[in-house]
């Protein structure tokens, strides 16, 4: 028996992938419960020994030898002691090997549930770690099954693993099928009570960064690094790089010959438009090159703690900069994390324009002020009074 008992161990252990040791301490947790319920005893009580080397296995409930027994499920007569171990004395504890056979039926039930249980939890701790390992990563699942109404997917994960896919995580426009084998972002792994739970994404920006990760070697290995994304699924994304080598160019690298890298993942997104651009510390420049593909004139920062720029583009790309229906420019600003306010170069020239001439208009009403000043009347006679003073204090500096 015990043979077997150990031979299902490690079937479990090799087809399940549960640990032997999780294993085996869960069925001495259900055999001390067994016996503690069987014979009314607490778990000091109890002897449990398992050697899967040995193959032994074995259940003593343990009394203690006293001169008179008071409790006969927790203590044993001296006499009856020696009678089995003669070098029993009074104080020792004594122990009575038990078969598993001798359990009473309620105990056996209750040590095959909390066996059962033991499993089940081993097998939700197993997948919860497996599944967490794969947070932020890419993974490959099947459809098996779209809901017609809610338009929820069921993707299957491999090992049995199942998550749904919500219509607010699928790409709009795309058409998933039955059978049709598909990339996922998973998001976060979740516990639940119906154990654990992968969060997974069609949109999410990490989708895209985790495809250059794998497509593009310079990033893979660190030289080049994504130092932001900001991404609108199924239409546009951008993504700034940049190197950690003055030699090795990040737009490029991530281009790749004759743009093979960036088109692979294009194909993948089923032909969602990719924006790669050089990061910079310098906020103006980074601005300026999340723009793209619009051409910059200038950016100003405005003072304060908003983090607002006003840029100028030159006439005829104010509708390339801004985007279909305000796309371009509000995928910049998620990139960069500044609120932008586009205008023409027409504008600012305007702006220019009339700066200067009402500051013209300032310096002609200065000049005015002063004109006016010295034309009163009260003020022509005043400086006629300081005259004689000034030309007499002249005359003494000549004498």
């Amino acid at each position: 028996m015990n043979a077997e008992f150990f031979e299902a161990l490690a079937m479990l252990e090799k087809e399940r992938g549960l640990p032997a040791d999780y294993l085996l301490e869960k069925i001495k947790n259900a055999i001390v419960i067994a016996v503690k319920k069987d014979y009314e005893v607490e778990d000091e009580n109890v002897s449990v020994v398992i050697e899967p080397d040995q193959g032994k296995f074995s259940v003593s409930l343990l009394k203690t030898v006293v001169e008179e027994v008071e409790d006969p499920a927790t203590e044993i007569s001296l006499e009856e002691a020696q009678q089995k171990k003669k070098s029993c004395k009074a104080g020792d504890e004594y122990a009575i090997p038990l078969k598993t056979k001798d359990f009473g039926r309620i105990a056996a039930q209750t040590a095959k549930h909390v066996i059962r249980q033991g499993l089940k939890e081993a097998e939700r701790s197993q997948m919860y770690a497996e599944m967490q390992s794969k947070a932020h990563e890419i993974i490959s699942a099947v459809v098996t099954n779209i809901e017609p109404v809610k338009g929820i997917v069921t993707l299957e994960l491999g090992k049995g693993g199942v998550a749904t896919l919500p219509r607010n995580e699928q790409v709009a426009g795309e058409e998933l099928r039955e059978g049709q084998h598909v990339k996922v972002y998973v998001v976060d792994v979740m516990e639940t009570e119906r154990g654990p739970r992968m969060m997974i994404s069609r949109t999410h920006p990490g989708l895209v960064k985790r495809m250059f990760e794998m497509e593009v070697p310079e990033i893979f290995d660190g030289t080049v690094e994504i130092k932001a994304i900001s991404r609108e699924a199924g239409a546009r994304t951008k993504m700034a790089v940049w190197s950690k080598d003055e030699n090795v160019d990040p737009v490029g690298a991530c281009i790749g010959p004759r743009g093979q890298r960036v088109a692979n993942i294009v194909e993948e997104l089923g032909g969602e438009k990719i924006d790669i651009v050089r990061w910079s510390e310098d906020p103006a420049q980074f601005i300026s090159a999340a723009l793209s593909p619009a051409t910059v004139v200038g950016v100003e920062l405005l003072e304060g703690d908003t983090k607002s720029c006003r840029v100028t583009v030159p006439d005829h790309q104010l509708s390339l900069a801004i985007g279909n229906k305000g796309q371009n420019v509000r995928l910049a600003a998620r990139l960069t994390g500044w609120k932008i306010d586009i205008g023409p170069e027409s504008q600012a020239e305007q702006i220019m324009e009339e700066y200067e001439q009402r500051k013209q208009e300032v310096q002609q009403q200065i000049d005015q002020a002063v004109d006016d000043l010295f034309d009163d009347e009260d003020g022509e006679e005043l400086i006629q009074q300081e005259q004689p003073e000034e030309m007499a204090e002249g005359a003494e500096q000549d004498e």
